[in-house]
């Protein structure tokens, strides 16, 4: 079901991006379409909320939202690039470079992956998608769900770090003990970053 949701906007974008007589595409649609099979684009909430908290340099949140909905709420540090003004040309210095590690967001998942596969098929490096953009973010780490206390360690771990990231970002405090302290854990779960691409080979 994942897979069907993205290929659909990837014939739209691939039909629907201009012809680009100056900067040949990097990538084939069938480069593109393994890419996005791959899912090696996403990165979770606990990855990118370890990066905010740990003021990780080179991470830079873009929220592809409208102007309006980017000015109500975003991720801190988040810049606002709408979904229609992609492919503008006072944004490709900060899309297609190889030092900052960008994370597109969305309310959900579609529109960011969008703005993702456009900027994969002019063969941009260091793009990302946040998954499940901004519910999900609000679901897992400003609202996340106490496991119950039979869980493994592992999970009492990872909502702890939840708890702690959705705190410090802004979240409500919870005067109860932490839950991995309570079931006699503590340690927390290691995340595990995504290695930059490596460039694609051939294309047109």
């Amino acid at each position: 079901m994942i897979l069907a949701t993205a290929l659909v906007p990837l014939g739209l974008i691939i039909a629907a991006v201009p012809e680009n007589t100056t900067k040949p595409y990097k990538l084939t649609a069938e480069q593109l379409l393994e890419e996005v099979k791959s899912g090696t684009q996403f990165l979770q909430p606990d990855e990118v909320a370890d990066m905010i908290v740990s003021k990780d340099p080179t991470l830079q949140l873009i929220d592809v939202r409208a102007a309006d909905e980017f000015d109500k709420f975003s991720l801190p540090g988040a810049i606002n690039i709408p979904l229609v003004d992609i492919l503008n040309p006072e944004w490709e210095e900060t899309l297609n470079q190889d030092v900052k590690m960008n994370v597109f967001y969305s309310n959900g998942t579609n529109d960011a992956n969008e703005a993702w596969m456009i900027t994969r098929q002019l063969g941009y490096q260091n793009n990302y998608v946040l998954q499940g953009g901004v519910n999900y973010w609000a679901e897992t780490i400003m609202n996340p769900q106490v496991p119950p206390s039979t869980s493994p360690n592992e999970e009492m771990a990872k909502y702890d770090l939840r708890k702690g990231a959705g705190m410090a970002l802004g979240g409500a405090a919870e005067t109860t003990q932490p839950a991995a302290a309570a079931a006699g854990g503590g340690a927390k779960p290691p995340i595990q970053k995504k290695e930059k691409k490596k460039k694609v080979q051939g294309g047109c």
